[in-house]
C-alpha cells in the first residue's frame, strides 16, 4: 500500500490482479448485470488509486478496504439505476398518447422554455443539475467531482429544481405542468 500511495503503476496492477475477481463478482451479484458490474470495478480501482492515501492498516484488511469501496460503488450503481428507470417512465408519461400530437408545437416550447429556464440558473445549481441528469452523478459523485460538501450540493439541487419550476410554471402560465 506505501507503494501504491508513491504513485507505482505497477503495483495497482498488482492489487487488481489480486483482487478484482472478488470486486467483480460482489458487483455482478449485487447488480445481476455484467456489464454493470465491470463499471463498478472500473470505478473501484480508480477509488483504490485516488484514495490509497486514505487507507489505514489498523482499521482493516486491505481485502476489506476495498470491499468497503467495492460496497459504495454498487449502491452509487443501484441508485443511478433507480433514477434511470424514473426519468424513463416520467418520460413515457409525458409523452403524447397518439404520433400526431408528438410535432405539436407546444413539445418544442417546452423543450425551448426548459433550456431558457435552465440558462438563468446561478451557475453552481445549473453544474449541479447538469451533472445529475445529463451525466447521471448521484449526489455524491458531484460532491466528489466538484469538491464541494455533500450538502451544499443537495442545496443546490434542490433550490436550482425549485427555481427551474417556478419559472417553468411563470412561462408556460399554469401551475400544474410542472409541479
Amino acid at each position: 500500500m506505501r507503494a501504491l500511495a508513491a504513485g507505482d503503476e505497477a503495483c495497482l496492477a498488482a492489487v487488481h490482479r489480486r483482487w478484482s475477481r472478488m470486486v467483480h463478482t460482489l458487483a455482478w451479484r449485487t447488480l445481476g448485470d455484467a456489464a454493470e458490474a465491470e463499471d463498478v470495478t472500473q470505478q473501484v480501482f480508480l477509488g483504490v488509486w485516488r484514495g490509497c492515501r486514505g487507507y489505514r492498516p489498523e482499521r482493516g484488511t486491505v481485502a476489506g478496504w476495498i470491499a468497503g469501496i467495492t460496497r459504495r460503488r454498487i449502491a452509487d450503481a443501484l441508485s443511478a439505476r433507480t433514477r434511470r428507470g424514473e426519468l424513463v417512465a416520467a418520460a413515457g408519461a409525458a409523452l403524447p398518447a397518439d404520433e400526431a400530437a408528438a410535432g405539436r408545437p407546444e413539445t418544442v416550447l417546452d423543450r425551448v422554455f426548459l433550456g431558457h429556464a435552465l440558462a438563468r440558473l446561478p451557475a453552481p445549481q445549473k453544474r449541479v443539475l447538469c451533472l445529475a441528469y445529463y451525466e447521471d452523478l448521484t449526489q455524491t459523485q458531484i460532491a466528489e467531482r466538484t469538491g464541494w460538501p455533500l450538502g451544499t450540493v443537495k442545496s443546490h439541487a434542490r433550490r436550482g429544481l425549485r427555481q427551474l419550476r417556478l419559472d417553468l410554471e411563470q412561462q408556460s402560465g399554469t401551475e400544474q405542468l410542472y409541479t
